[in-house]
């Protein structure tokens, strides 16, 4: 829970203008003082980094926003119900980012995804924007987040990218591990070619899934 001791008034302010917004939007979906939880820990999550405070609660906003959508699917038992799949890596930057990217863009509006990491950088690898950039998926607006288990609740694959022991094992959830490249620090030329292989494994798991990527939309462009 959010110390307010160690918050500024505009900080308080703003997380319960968030609060009250998110409220709204989950009404009847999530109970408010739920939504109120949520809040304030993905606060906490997110505040041992130097973000300043308007970029901090646009980031706590976007976190809380992920963790009821993905506590709203994980309550849904319908049959209707579109498969989830949680993308990890260590920095939440790379890898899972394009991952998350491809899968969104491919499945439409067939399945749900989520990505995160065990130790999030501070912000997205550019590499990887520029990249995913080039085949029409703008990947600017994502930033590392940790997972959480509202994620885990949420999603029927996990897929994790080099973050070892530190990616927790749940039951009754299908893991797959997908040996890639870290593109920290690789020229633009090689990500590239880490993009693509990240796009051949997506198709192959949505096919797995039993989604046509072919009756996808929108689709994104062909990589030069």
């Amino acid at each position: 829970m959010t110390d307010d001791s160690a918050t500024t008034p505009e900080i308080t302010a703003g997380l319960s203008r968030l609060a009250t917004a998110l409220r709204t939007q989950f009404h009847g979906v999530v109970e408010p003082e739920i939504v109120d939880d949520v809040v304030a820990d993905s606060y906490d999550r997110l505040s041992t980094g130097t973000a300043a405070a308007g970029s901090l609660l646009e980031s706590t906003e976007r976190l809380a926003a992920d963790r009821l959508r993905a506590l709203a699917h994980s309550q849904d038992h319908s049959t209707s119900r579109e498969p989830g799949v949680l993308f990890l890596c260590v920095h939440n930057a790379g890898r899972s980012q394009m991952a998350l990217g491809w899968f969104t863009t491919l499945a439409g509006d067939s399945a749900v995804a989520w990505s995160g990491g065990s130790a999030p950088a501070d912000e997205i690898n550019p590499a990887a924007v520029a990249v995913m950039a080039e085949v029409g998926i703008d990947i600017s607006r994502q930033f590392p987040k940790p997972w959480t288990d509202e994620f885990f609740n949420a999603v029927d694959v996990v897929v994790t990218m080099g973050c070892g022991d530190s990616c927790p094992l749940v039951p009754a959830k299908r893991y797959e591990d997908w040996e890639l490249d870290d593109p920290s620090g690789r020229p633009v030329e090689q990500v590239r070619l880490i993009r693509d292989e990240i796009r051949a494994r997506v198709v192959t798991l949505l096919s797995d899934l039993g989604i046509d990527v072919s009756s996808t939309t929108p689709a994104a462009r062909e990589a030069p």
